[in-house]
């Protein structure tokens, strides 16, 4: 029976709530790939499939103001019952979908991070920040000119495909290391991601961090570099060495003066902890910004891993609730304070950097483990990883298994079927036997969820593998790799230009398209809230 508590709004009432300067998680049902083809400027992807795995991260106040959205597909429906079930208590549905919003004059995106790499376009375009074409790049490669490549991305995307004689040096550790990568005042920069948007956001941290070099930022890329013909180095390994004390004063003096350009305001523990006290009626984040490497050595208890670059690439992936209160947190408040300064004008204003270390108390060590919703009221019989493999010997079993399809590919137990856990009742007709079914997830959580939903509907045993697929590696059992049995499509993942196996170039060539007009979307459209400080 559906929830009386959820609403229905049209979509000239959502553009008002857009606009009314409160509190607003715009949330989409769908899988990846079906919100990476058009979507809602301002939405966050929290597909259906998924809901109680990311929604406490993304929304992690109940009271927050909650909109679901999809493409009429009835997914929003069901995703805003879920969350009602799961504890929030204002939650509504577009109703019609993309397709009323569009109906309306109001415009529709594609591609993914959306808001993030619009907002790099606003500031290429406001800054004047300078670039230099992939053609000029090679030439002065060519003559050994006095340059340094920096690659702003992930080390794992670094490590990919990268440019000869790049350095890896994320994001946020750009000014921060600036110091001791330098050799000379009068070596040219050049900031490289795979297409534009943290190629921008280097190449103007570094500009306006103050730095005396010629800093420029690499036209469209990698890609650009690899639709050019030029040498694509795969395997690179190289990186920064550690701060300095002169690097970390140098540092520290940037930081500084990007801070009073920007209003960015340092605060201590003791005001953390009145915000957190204030968290169920003002929605809060805390996130580290330092590398994923350090977050796990140790951190400030309940703050989130989400390294500078990647928070300014990928915002709607980390934080949901526009309106939100943010803290950012690092150890000395420079790579903080350089990543605030760019959410600030992203739009969001109550932002303020907090330097913590384990001196002061309150520390934890670890990766971040995401709270899964619904899990208590989750039970479904079991089976250990051994009772498992012999059961398969047997042939009394069939696998699905629910991770990411991508996740899947690389590795999964031998003979496991891939299902979408919001489509598996309609995977069931795929399936070749009608054996008891053993549903896994990477640890299990997931499968724990769908289990319930799938003993409603199956004629036949429903379990779920005991610690998930994590379990069946930790018992030195074998794995499979590739799309071996797949019971849908894979529609789970929006696969970037490069890693589509056909037509990558024209795909490349697409997506750098859509990234340079994004500057003339957001002229027209007024539902962003870019303010750049040039």
């Amino acid at each position: 029976m559906p929830d009386s508590k959820i609403k229905r709004i049209d979509a000239r009432a959502l553009k008002a709530q857009l606009h009314d300067g409160g509190e607003l998680a715009l949330l989409d049902a769908r899988e990846e790939w079906p919100f990476g083809k058009r979507h809602l400027l301002m939405a966050s992807c929290i597909p259906l499939s998924r809901l109680e795995l990311m929604v406490d991260d993304l929304v992690p106040r109940r009271g927050t103001r909650v909109v679901w959205c999809d493409d009429g597909e009835g997914l929003a429906a069901r995703a805003a019952e879920r969350m009602s079930a799961l504890g929030y208590d204002d939650v509504a549905w577009l109703d019609g979908g993309i397709a009323v919003w569009e109906a309306a004059g109001f415009r529709v995106y594609s591609g993914v991070h959306v808001p993030s790499k619009a907002f790099a376009e606003v500031v290429e375009h406001e800054a004047g920040t300078p670039w230099i074409s992939v053609e000029d790049l090679q030439a002065l490669i060519d003559r050994k000119a006095d340059i340094a490549i920096y690659d702003s991305r992930s080390f794992e995307e670094y490590h990919n495909n990268s440019i000869p004689t790049a350095i890896n040096v994320p994001g946020a550790e750009l000014v921060y290391r600036f110091a001791d990568l330098m050799p000379s005042l009068d070596t040219t920069v050049i900031v490289n991601c795979g297409g534009r948007t943290r190629s921008i956001i280097g190449a103007q941290s570094l500009i306006n961090a103050g730095v005396r070099n010629k800093v420029v930022s690499l036209k469209d890329g990698t890609m650009a570099w690899h639709l050019a013909g030029l040498e694509v180095v795969h395997g690179a390994t190289r990186k920064p060495p550690d701060v300095s004390a002169h690097g970390l004063q140098s540092a520290g003096e940037a930081a500084v003066r990007v801070a009073a350009r920007c209003g960015i305001a340092r605060i201590d523990k003791r005001t953390l902890e009145s915000w957190r006290a204030e968290a169920a009626r003002r929605s809060l984040y805390v996130l580290d910004v330092r590398s994923p490497e350090e977050y796990e050595a140790g951190h400030l208890r309940g703050a989130r891993s989400a390294p500078g670059g990647q928070l300014v690439q990928e915002t709607d992936s980390h934080m949901a609730i526009w309106g939100a209160r943010v803290v950012l947190v690092d150890d000395n408040g420079v790579r903080a304070t350089m990543t605030a300064s760019w959410l600030k004008q992203m739009g969001w204003t109550d932002i303020a950097v907090l330097a913590a270390g384990p001196a002061d108390g309150d520390w934890e060590t670890g990766p971040h483990v995401p709270r899964v919703l619904g899990l208590e009221a989750a039970s479904a019989p079991h089976i250990d990883a051994l009772d498992l493999r012999d059961r398969l010997a047997a042939g009394k079993g069939t696998v699905i298994d629910l991770n990411l399809s991508t996740r899947y590919a690389l590795g999964h137990i031998p003979g496991a079927w891939f299902a979408i856990r919001s489509r598996l009742g309609a995977a069931l007709a795929t399936l070749p036997s009608r054996q008891a079914i053993v549903l896994t997830s990477p640890d299990g959580a997931l499968a724990a969820l769908a289990a319930v939903e799938l003993q409603a509907v199956a004629s036949v045993p429903v379990m779920t593998l005991a610690g998930g697929t994590q379990a069946w590696v930790r018992a030195r059992l074998p794995l499979e790799t590739g799309t071996t049995r797949m019971t849908d499509q894979a529609d789970d993942v929006f696969l970037s230009p490069r890693e589509r196996g056909q037509n990558r170039e024209d795909a490349m060539r697409e997506y750098l398209t859509l990234e340079i007009n994004l500057v003339n979307d957001m002229a027209e459209d007024d539902d962003h809230r870019f303010r750049i400080i040039a």
